[in-house]
């Protein structure tokens, strides 16, 4: 092959080379010379030749005692490179934006401040009713859909005090009086995987869903929120709205180097 078309094309062996590394990240353990073999959809002495280049150059390793191949250092090395460049708030103002465009309503982006979840980023729908959302606002973990999907999925030492302090107040939730309510609520949010709030939330006339996204370690990063007029957003089990919400969320914590789905149980210490 000339150098011209080499160019153009590729290099062949390089994409091989790529296939059994993606096949061994699928594979989420270390593995077998026949497995790496089958998932790369090759035989296993031409998945063994490649698997020798891959160790001379750091990005496979074996283990003596098992013959099991894992990702070597500089395969580790890439993907922590690759996360510490990654701007979380600039991938997720991207999503909410995509969102928006997917379902003509308000979305928004928050993350966890100094005391509590905070409203980073909004995007107005093209329709002449909308709701504005405020950069900037401080969202109640109780009263606002993204707030409880922080209260849900971070580490309960990190939210209890937070929300035994909303519980001292009178603007609470219906039902809610005492700890065990506002975690039998948060309970419910956790099952369904997303956290939905039409005709008692925080704002009169205003409706919100809220999804979370995870990071690299698996752990709750940001909140993706969908906000209308009361009435506007349909919150049913089969809603297409809340089915956008979760697909934009899932393939944003994929962004983020999450290895988790989005409703697996939270984190409660």
């Amino acid at each position: 092959m000339s150098e011209e078309l080499e160019g153009k094309h590729g290099v062949q062996s390089l994409e091989v080379g790529m296939g059994i590394l993606k096949a061994m990240v699928g594979g989420k353990r270390s593995m077998m010379l026949k497995d790496i073999a089958a998932a790369a959809e090759m035989p296993p002495s031409k998945a063994h030749r490649y698997l020798v280049s891959l160790i001379r150059a750091g990005l496979v390793e074996q283990d003596p005692l098992t013959s099991r191949y894992n990702l070597g250092p500089f395969a580790l090395n890439i993907g922590l490179v690759a996360i510490d460049r990654l701007d979380r708030v600039r991938v997720g103002m991207a999503a909410i934006a995509e969102l928006r465009d997917q379902i003509n309503e308000t979305t928004a982006l928050a993350v966890w401040g100094d005391s509590g979840p905070v409203v980073v980023r909004w995007e107005r729908p093209r329709r002449a009713i909308t709701v504005n959302v405020v950069t900037g606002t401080r969202l109640s973990l109780l009263n606002s859909a993204a707030g409880r999907v922080f209260a849900t999925w971070l580490p309960r030492s990190q939210v209890e005090p937070l929300i035994l302090k909303e519980l001292s107040g009178n603007n609470l939730p219906p039902g809610v009086h005492s700890l065990d309510d506002a975690l039998g609520l948060l309970a419910e949010v956790e099952q369904r995987g997303v956290s939905a709030i039409s005709g008692n939330y925080a704002v009169k006339g205003v409706e919100a869903v809220s999804a979370p996204v995870f990071n690299f370690k698996n752990e709750l990063t940001m909140a993706l929120i969908i906000v209308g007029v009361e009435g506007s957003i349909d919150m049913g089990a089969d809603s297409p709205v809340i089915a956008e919400l979760k697909r934009a969320s899932r393939s944003l914590s994929l962004r983020l180097g999450s290895t988790r789905d989005n409703e697996q149980p939270s984190a409660t210490d």
